[in-house]
């Protein structure tokens, strides 16, 4: 397999409160499809990798007994744990770690989920751990998202080059490797996972309008690992002017935003090995 593209820990730092305030929740038609296809028994166990604050975490977290929601993010447990006091689940165990890194007994899980994050791992060998993780005839979904800034609109491509402007203007234009969606070009993630042992079950896709606010988009542009809170730093209050000066050009700011999630499952005679 082709080398993966490393990102930097830590480039979340300081974005878990406009991670949880800006980011769209996945739709609840995602989310009813996906369990009706995945068919939790009510009593096992997911696993939220790479979980950010329990995007996934907290609207399946009904259908499962126990949900482990996994980050390599101090920040983003810490919320995910004082979600959890706050939505009266217990249930919901947050763990600080790398997801290559994390530590679960064989056949422990009915559903692994991933959400928009599958690209910033160490694929293959995350792959392989999920498949031994799963339980026989368990499923792995990879779920996501598309941003503001990804489209043919006008609004979209004047976001998108203000963008790449204070990328640059701030230095942060290396954050995110250049590259780092060449491995996954030529290993595509279900070839990933199908040579993990999985089987793929197909790609289940779907649309929600949205009208974005201005500072709605700030929010969630600090949600980003390319402009987060820590290189806005003292910058924030001219990006800021500069974002509402180009954006409000082009209002209404709407979209259709795209969520989708590739489903795979485990076969039930599959042996798994690491």
């Amino acid at each position: 397999m082709a080398h993966e593209v490393r990102f930097e820990p830590g480039l979340y730092r300081g974005t878990a409160d406009y991670y949880d305030r800006f980011r769209l929740p996945y739709p609840d038609a995602m989310i009813a499809d996906l369990v009706h296809r995945a068919a939790p028994s009510g009593q096992g166990r997911l696993l939220d990798l790479a979980c950010g604050t329990g995007q996934l975490s907290f609207p399946l977290r009904d259908r499962f007994a126990q949900v482990w929601s996994v980050d390599a993010e101090a920040d983003m447990t810490e919320l995910v744990r004082a979600k959890a006091v706050a939505a009266d689940a217990p249930h919901i165990r947050a763990v600080t770690a790398d997801a290559e890194e994390l530590h679960a007994d064989p056949a422990q899980f009915e559903l692994i989920v991933i959400g928009n994050a599958f690209h910033r791992l160490d694929r293959a060998r995350v792959a392989q751990h999920a498949c031994t993780w799963l339980r026989p005839g368990g499923h792995l979904a990879l779920c996501w998202s598309n941003s503001p800034w990804v489209g043919d609109q006008d609004w979209q491509r004047a976001l998108a080059a203000l963008l790449h402007t204070w990328q640059h203007t701030l230095g942060a234009a290396t954050r995110v490797p250049s590259d780092w969606n060449r491995s996954r070009q030529r290993t595509p993630d279900h070839q990933v996972l199908s040579q993990a042992g999985f089987e793929p079950l197909g790609r289940h896709e779907f649309s929600v309008e949205h009208r974005w606010t201005i500072p709605d988009i700030a929010g969630h542009i600090r949600s980003t690992s390319f402009l987060p809170p820590s290189v806005l730093s003292d910058h924030a209050p001219a990006f800021d002017t500069a974002l509402t000066t180009e954006l409000t050009r082009h209002t209404p700011l709407t979209e259709a935003v795209s969520f989708a999630y590739d489903l795979f499952r485990k076969p039930t005679s599959k042996v798994s090995h690491e």
